[in-house]
Protein backbone atom coordinates (compact mmCIF):
# COMPACT_ATOMS: atom_id res chain seq x y z
CA UNK A 1 0.00 0.00 0.00
CA UNK A 2 1.51 3.39 -0.67
CA UNK A 3 1.99 5.39 1.97
CA UNK A 4 0.33 8.95 2.72
CA UNK A 5 -0.79 11.18 5.61
CA UNK A 6 -3.13 10.19 8.01
CA UNK A 7 -4.89 12.90 9.58
CA UNK A 8 -3.81 13.06 13.73
CA UNK A 9 -7.38 13.54 14.82
CA UNK A 10 -7.91 9.47 13.91
CA UNK A 11 -4.38 7.99 15.91
CA UNK A 12 -1.57 7.43 15.63
CA UNK A 13 -1.69 4.36 14.05
CA UNK A 14 -1.07 4.41 10.48
CA UNK A 15 -3.28 2.33 7.73
CA UNK A 16 -1.40 -1.18 6.65
CA UNK A 17 -2.70 -3.30 4.18
CA UNK A 18 -4.07 -6.55 5.04
CA UNK A 19 -4.37 -8.11 1.94
CA UNK A 20 -1.30 -10.31 2.10
CA UNK A 21 -2.83 -11.41 5.22
CA UNK A 22 -5.90 -11.85 4.15
CA UNK A 23 -4.69 -14.01 0.98
CA UNK A 24 -2.04 -16.04 3.27
CA UNK A 25 -4.89 -16.50 5.73
CA UNK A 26 -7.73 -18.02 2.99
CA UNK A 27 -4.61 -19.86 1.57
CA UNK A 28 -4.37 -21.75 4.85
CA UNK A 29 -8.00 -22.57 5.72
CA UNK A 30 -8.20 -23.75 2.39
CA UNK A 31 -5.38 -26.11 3.71
CA UNK A 32 -7.67 -26.73 7.16
CA UNK A 33 -10.58 -27.59 4.58
CA UNK A 34 -8.61 -30.25 2.88
CA UNK A 35 -6.98 -31.83 6.09
CA UNK A 36 -10.68 -32.04 7.41
CA UNK A 37 -11.71 -34.02 4.01
CA UNK A 38 -8.79 -36.02 4.35
CA UNK A 39 -9.66 -36.72 8.42
CA UNK A 40 -13.09 -37.91 7.10
CA UNK A 41 -11.81 -40.24 4.74
CA UNK A 42 -9.86 -41.86 7.30
CA UNK A 43 -12.56 -41.90 10.13
CA UNK A 44 -15.18 -43.50 7.44
CA UNK A 45 -11.88 -46.04 6.71
CA UNK A 46 -11.42 -46.53 10.20
CA UNK A 47 -15.59 -47.12 11.82
CA UNK A 48 -15.57 -49.65 9.00
CA UNK A 49 -12.96 -51.59 10.18
CA UNK A 50 -14.16 -50.85 13.99
CA UNK A 51 -17.66 -51.87 12.71
CA UNK A 52 -16.70 -55.12 12.35
CA UNK A 53 -15.10 -55.83 15.49
CA UNK A 54 -17.44 -57.89 16.76
CA UNK A 55 -17.14 -60.05 13.65
CA UNK A 56 -14.31 -62.04 13.88
CA UNK A 57 -14.91 -63.62 10.21
CA UNK A 58 -14.71 -59.54 9.03
CA UNK A 59 -12.47 -58.13 11.46
CA UNK A 60 -8.95 -57.95 10.69
CA UNK A 61 -6.32 -56.55 13.20
CA UNK A 62 -3.53 -56.07 10.31
CA UNK A 63 -6.33 -53.73 8.52
CA UNK A 64 -7.53 -52.32 11.57
CA UNK A 65 -4.32 -51.14 12.95
CA UNK A 66 -3.37 -49.58 9.32
CA UNK A 67 -6.49 -47.56 9.34
CA UNK A 68 -5.48 -46.49 12.67
CA UNK A 69 -2.19 -45.05 11.90
CA UNK A 70 -3.59 -43.46 8.84
CA UNK A 71 -6.68 -41.86 10.95
CA UNK A 72 -3.33 -40.72 13.38
CA UNK A 73 -1.50 -39.32 10.37
CA UNK A 74 -4.71 -37.23 9.05
CA UNK A 75 -5.37 -36.20 13.04
CA UNK A 76 -1.71 -35.45 12.59
CA UNK A 77 -1.56 -33.15 9.85
CA UNK A 78 -5.49 -31.39 10.68
CA UNK A 79 -3.01 -30.27 13.62
CA UNK A 80 -0.58 -28.15 11.68
CA UNK A 81 -3.10 -26.80 9.71
CA UNK A 82 -5.25 -25.53 12.64
CA UNK A 83 -1.91 -24.11 14.25
CA UNK A 84 -0.85 -21.98 10.73
CA UNK A 85 -3.86 -20.80 10.32
CA UNK A 86 -4.50 -19.82 13.78
CA UNK A 87 -1.40 -18.32 14.13
CA UNK A 88 -1.70 -16.00 10.27
CA UNK A 89 -5.60 -15.40 11.04
CA UNK A 90 -4.60 -13.90 14.60
CA UNK A 91 -1.87 -11.49 12.90
CA UNK A 92 -4.29 -10.30 9.88
CA UNK A 93 -6.62 -10.18 12.84
CA UNK A 94 -4.68 -7.69 14.50
CA UNK A 95 -3.49 -5.57 11.37
CA UNK A 96 -7.64 -5.02 10.18
CA UNK A 97 -7.99 -4.06 14.45
CA UNK A 98 -5.46 -0.97 13.98
CA UNK A 99 -6.72 -0.37 10.89
CA UNK A 100 -10.33 0.19 12.52
CA UNK A 101 -8.75 2.61 14.79
CA UNK A 102 -8.11 4.77 11.93
CA UNK A 103 -11.30 4.49 10.74
CA UNK A 104 -12.93 5.24 13.99
CA UNK A 105 -11.72 4.72 17.38
CA UNK A 106 -14.52 5.86 19.10
CA UNK A 107 -16.54 2.13 17.43
CA UNK A 108 -13.78 0.01 19.45
CA UNK A 109 -14.89 -1.60 22.80
CA UNK A 110 -11.10 -2.76 23.27
CA UNK A 111 -7.46 -1.86 23.04
CA UNK A 112 -6.07 -3.06 19.94
CA UNK A 113 -4.07 -5.21 21.72
CA UNK A 114 -6.70 -7.07 22.79
CA UNK A 115 -7.03 -8.01 19.57
CA UNK A 116 -4.42 -11.12 20.30
CA UNK A 117 -4.73 -11.22 23.84
CA UNK A 118 -8.67 -12.15 23.10
CA UNK A 119 -7.78 -15.10 21.83
CA UNK A 120 -6.11 -16.41 24.58
CA UNK A 121 -8.61 -16.39 27.70
CA UNK A 122 -10.43 -19.21 29.18
CA UNK A 123 -14.18 -18.84 28.32
CA UNK A 124 -14.39 -14.94 27.74
CA UNK A 125 -12.71 -16.02 24.14
CA UNK A 126 -15.91 -17.70 23.72
CA UNK A 127 -17.17 -13.85 23.10
CA UNK A 128 -14.18 -11.47 23.28
CA UNK A 129 -12.96 -11.84 19.99
CA UNK A 130 -16.56 -12.01 18.21
CA UNK A 131 -17.39 -8.44 20.51
CA UNK A 132 -13.69 -6.91 18.41
CA UNK A 133 -14.79 -8.23 15.09
CA UNK A 134 -17.67 -6.06 15.48
CA UNK A 135 -16.24 -3.32 16.12
CA UNK A 136 -13.79 -3.96 13.17
CA UNK A 137 -17.14 -4.72 10.78
CA UNK A 138 -18.64 -1.34 12.13
CA UNK A 139 -15.70 0.88 11.50
CA UNK A 140 -14.68 -0.69 8.00
CA UNK A 141 -17.69 -0.22 6.53
CA UNK A 142 -17.92 2.52 4.03
CA UNK A 143 -19.82 5.90 4.12
CA UNK A 144 -21.92 7.19 2.00
CA UNK A 145 -21.05 10.38 -0.28
CA UNK A 146 -22.68 12.87 2.43
CA UNK A 147 -20.51 11.25 5.39
CA UNK A 148 -23.28 9.33 7.08
CA UNK A 149 -21.94 5.47 7.93
CA UNK A 150 -23.03 2.65 5.72
CA UNK A 151 -24.80 -0.20 7.09
CA UNK A 152 -23.19 -3.38 6.25
CA UNK A 153 -25.26 -6.80 7.09
CA UNK A 154 -23.10 -8.71 9.60
CA UNK A 155 -24.26 -11.86 8.98
CA UNK A 156 -21.06 -13.16 7.46
CA UNK A 157 -19.38 -11.98 10.96
CA UNK A 158 -22.17 -13.68 12.63
CA UNK A 159 -22.27 -17.42 10.51
CA UNK A 160 -18.54 -17.82 10.69
CA UNK A 161 -18.81 -17.01 14.95
CA UNK A 162 -21.44 -18.99 15.32
CA UNK A 163 -20.39 -21.87 13.53
CA UNK A 164 -16.68 -21.66 14.89
CA UNK A 165 -17.71 -22.21 18.36
CA UNK A 166 -20.63 -24.59 17.65
CA UNK A 167 -17.84 -26.43 16.09
CA UNK A 168 -15.15 -26.06 18.88
CA UNK A 169 -17.52 -27.02 21.38
CA UNK A 170 -18.79 -30.35 19.41
CA UNK A 171 -15.31 -31.43 18.67
CA UNK A 172 -14.59 -31.07 22.55
CA UNK A 173 -17.54 -33.15 23.42
CA UNK A 174 -16.33 -35.51 20.52
CA UNK A 175 -12.83 -36.40 20.98
CA UNK A 176 -14.04 -36.71 24.85
CA UNK A 177 -16.41 -39.23 23.98
CA UNK A 178 -13.72 -40.95 21.59
CA UNK A 179 -11.01 -41.42 24.28
CA UNK A 180 -13.81 -42.84 26.98
CA UNK A 181 -14.77 -45.49 24.00
CA UNK A 182 -11.14 -46.64 23.55
CA UNK A 183 -11.45 -50.14 24.87
CA UNK A 184 -15.24 -50.30 24.59
CA UNK A 185 -18.14 -50.84 21.76
CA UNK A 186 -18.82 -47.78 21.01
CA UNK A 187 -16.07 -47.21 19.04
CA UNK A 188 -17.30 -46.64 15.49
CA UNK A 189 -20.25 -44.55 17.00
CA UNK A 190 -17.35 -42.46 18.83
CA UNK A 191 -15.57 -41.79 14.87
CA UNK A 192 -18.71 -41.27 13.82
CA UNK A 193 -19.03 -38.52 16.02
CA UNK A 194 -14.97 -37.05 15.60
CA UNK A 195 -16.63 -37.24 11.52
CA UNK A 196 -19.53 -35.13 12.57
CA UNK A 197 -16.99 -32.78 13.92
CA UNK A 198 -14.69 -32.81 11.18
CA UNK A 199 -17.67 -31.83 8.33
CA UNK A 200 -18.63 -29.20 11.07
CA UNK A 201 -14.90 -27.44 10.85
CA UNK A 202 -15.39 -27.88 7.07
CA UNK A 203 -18.49 -25.63 7.06
CA UNK A 204 -16.67 -23.18 9.82
CA UNK A 205 -13.33 -22.60 7.49
CA UNK A 206 -15.52 -21.88 4.44
CA UNK A 207 -17.63 -19.41 6.32
CA UNK A 208 -14.13 -17.56 7.85
CA UNK A 209 -12.96 -17.21 4.51
CA UNK A 210 -16.02 -15.06 3.48
CA UNK A 211 -15.57 -13.43 6.25
CA UNK A 212 -12.05 -12.64 6.31
CA UNK A 213 -12.45 -11.96 2.11
CA UNK A 214 -15.43 -9.85 2.95
CA UNK A 215 -13.71 -7.39 5.88
CA UNK A 216 -10.44 -7.38 3.62
CA UNK A 217 -12.42 -5.51 0.76
CA UNK A 218 -14.80 -3.17 3.38
CA UNK A 219 -11.24 -2.02 4.60
CA UNK A 220 -10.08 -1.41 0.85
CA UNK A 221 -13.22 0.54 0.33
CA UNK A 222 -13.07 2.49 3.36
CA UNK A 223 -9.47 3.38 3.27
CA UNK A 224 -10.03 5.43 -0.04
CA UNK A 225 -11.53 7.47 1.97
CA UNK A 226 -8.67 8.50 4.13
CA UNK A 227 -5.16 7.90 2.23
CA UNK A 228 -4.83 6.00 -0.93
CA UNK A 229 -6.67 2.67 -1.47
CA UNK A 230 -4.84 -1.01 -0.85
CA UNK A 231 -3.37 -2.77 -3.49
CA UNK A 232 -5.48 -3.99 -5.91
CA UNK A 233 -5.42 -8.25 -4.98
CA UNK A 234 -6.56 -9.08 -8.29
CA UNK A 235 -9.89 -11.06 -9.73
CA UNK A 236 -8.68 -14.34 -7.22
CA UNK A 237 -7.78 -12.25 -4.30
CA UNK A 238 -9.70 -11.79 -1.07
CA UNK A 239 -10.98 -8.64 -1.57
CA UNK A 240 -13.06 -9.72 -4.72
CA UNK A 241 -15.49 -10.86 -2.93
Amino acid sequence: MASGPTPPAEGFHLLRSPVGLARAAVALLGAVIVSDVLALVAGLNLRGEYAGLGDTAVYDAGSADRAEVLYGAAGTLQGFALLATAIVFVIWFRRVRLNAEVFDAALQPMRPGWAIGAWFVPVANLWLPRRIAAGIWTASAQTHPDGSRRTVSTAPLNLWWTLWIVSTLFTWVASKNYEQAELSPGLADSVALIMAADALDIAAAALAIVFVRKLTRMQGERAALVMKPFPAPGPAGPASV
